[in-house]
């Protein structure tokens, strides 16, 4: 915090701030030994003429804090630095993540892209916001609600907070607008070489194509046209399977995209009977040793923020957040 010569707090933001990443210590209350505070780090979103500040945090949450709670502030740089993982800018990621996974329908408004799947994913039933859609937002957003009625399909738009370049504003600005976050998760970045170097990935058979086999252990059933065109979409795309005991379903399956320098990690599950064995990391590790072989160096995949044991797995082989994305739906459209 930012402290004067004579050794006080100091407030230095103002409303002309708004889009900055600020530090912040608020008075939060008296104890019974003495006053309580509190910091929050994140990009500032809104003061308003009441007196009012909106911080949004890393991981996408808000918190309101009145003026008059300040006790010291300041702007901090737009990303702190990483300790792990290879160098990235939200905007790299974002476009590889799209690439690796393909909507079946999509359209340029200015710079956002509108991607429609038949509903299969919201990944790929959303709007990427990478830059200006060329019309005011209230316009942008009514057009976006026609394109996805057009088709039978509530209106998302997947954000991201927490990296340089992220959209803060624009999930302020969809919330004051009534729009519903409903999904929280992370993308995850890692050197590929420590995957490949944890197991020789023996057993796994890999394969340019989604079987019966593999779609019989995959987590999403009645597995459609559409969403097969979505699996197998991308610039070079594996599939892994460990064959199952008696020619049942795989004990453990796995999906790869290979673009340039990345590597993209997907549907990695296991049978539920078989966890804890090693099977998940097998399944990565022979799937980076093939990126590696196609010259991808750098690894990402995306997580969700309850998912337990596979953000302990990923952590183990090097794995570090880049940044929180989040799916923001219309007000009024069912998301069913």
């Amino acid at each position: 915090m930012e402290i004067s010569a004579a050794g006080r707090f100091e407030v230095r933001i103002t409303a002309a701030d708004v889009g900055k990443r600020v530090s912040v210590r608020r008075l939060a209350g008296n104890g019974a030994t003495g006053e309580k505070f509190t910091d929050t780090v994140g990009v500032l979103t809104s003061w308003d003429d009441d007196g009012m500040l909106t911080i949004t945090r890393r991981d996408g949450e808000t918190v309101r804090i009145p003026e008059s709670a300040l006790v010291a502030a300041k702007v901090v740089p737009a990303a702190p630095a990483r300790r792990r993982g290879p160098a990235a800018t939200y905007g790299e990621l974002a476009r590889v993540a799209s690439r690796g996974w393909r909507p079946v329908e999509s359209e340029r408004l200015g710079e956002w892209e509108l991607r429609a799947a038949a509903g299969f994913t919201r990944r790929a039933n959303s709007v990427l916001p990478l830059g200006d859609p060329g019309l005011p937002l209230d316009a942008a957003l009514a057009a976006v609600r026609r394109w996805y009625e057009e088709r039978g399909l509530p209106a998302y738009v997947q954000t991201a907070t927490g990296a340089e370049g992220t959209q803060e504003l624009l999930c302020a600005e969809l919330e004051r607008r009534g729009w519903l976050r409903e999904v929280t998760a992370e993308l995850w970045t890692g050197g590929l070489a420590p995957v490949a170097d944890r197991a020789e990935g023996t057993g796994v058979v890999l394969s340019r194509a989604a079987d019966e086999e593999w779609l019989a252990r995959y987590q999403r059933k009645g597995v459609s046209e559409v969403a097969l065109k979505v699996l197998a979409g991308g610039p070079s795309v594996w599939f892994a399977t460990v064959p199952g005991a008696g020619g049942g379903a795989p004990a453990a399956i796995g999906r790869l995209v290979v673009d340039g320098r990345w590597a993209g990690f997907a549907a990695v599950e296991v049978d539920p009977g078989l966890r804890r064995r090693g099977l998940a990391t097998e399944v990565m590790a022979a799937l980076a040793h093939r990126a590696l072989a196609e010259g991808a160096s750098a690894a990402w995949l995306q997580v969700e923020t309850d998912n337990a044991g596979a953000r302990a797995l990923y952590g183990r082989l090097g794995f570090a957040a880049h940044h929180a994305y989040h799916h923001y739906r219309a007000p009024g459209a069912d998301g069913s």
